[in-house]
């Protein structure tokens, strides 16, 4: 196959909240389970249901946990000091939701869970998202384009109303 184009759609609003405000209102809507006791939780997960029971225990109401959290405003600020911008990823997703675009298209595994950006620009707050369905645009699969449709609409929404 070879490499393959894929052009990416953007999502980026700014706010003039606090950096910890956005961030507080995006985590009021992702799960934030204790991540160790969720692998090993889905790992002894004998059935889909079982699997299923331990991500809608660990999702929030938006059906979304949060995986990772990487602070990068951190390390600028070794570099920069007090006038580095506060920059944050985080990353999230849900298995079930990923297990479904990925039955379709096994490339969907590289773009999910998703990126979060949460960063301070100009004096505002911004956030970014890439569209999942401008990843799986490529592969021309509508089963996967519709999943992905779905979780950008629940990521997008998330974000609309944290810089609100």
């Amino acid at each position: 196959m070879g490499t393959r184009d894929i052009t990416i759609k953007r999502f980026t609003l700014t706010s003039q909240k606090p950096f910890s405000e956005v961030v507080a209102a995006i985590d009021a809507h992702l799960g934030h389970p204790d991540m160790q006791g969720f692998r090993t939780a889905l790992a002894s997960a004998a059935t889909l249901a079982d699997a299923e029971r331990v991500i809608g225990a660990a999702a929030s109401s938006s059906g979304l946990i949060e995986f990772a959290r990487l602070d990068l405003g951190t390390i600028l600020q070794k570099e920069m000091g007090n006038r580095a911008p506060k920059v944050l990823r985080i990353i999230a997703g849900n298995p079930l939701i990923m297990k479904e675009m990925v039955k379709h298209v096994h490339d969907a595994g590289s773009y999910a869970p998703v990126t979060i950006l949460i960063d301070e620009r100009g004096g505002k707050v911004s956030v970014s998202y890439d569209l999942m369905e401008s990843y799986l645009a490529p592969y021309e699969n509508e089963a996967a384009l519709s999943v992905a449709r779905e979780l950008d609409a629940k990521v997008t929404k998330i974000l609309s109303g944290a810089v609100a």
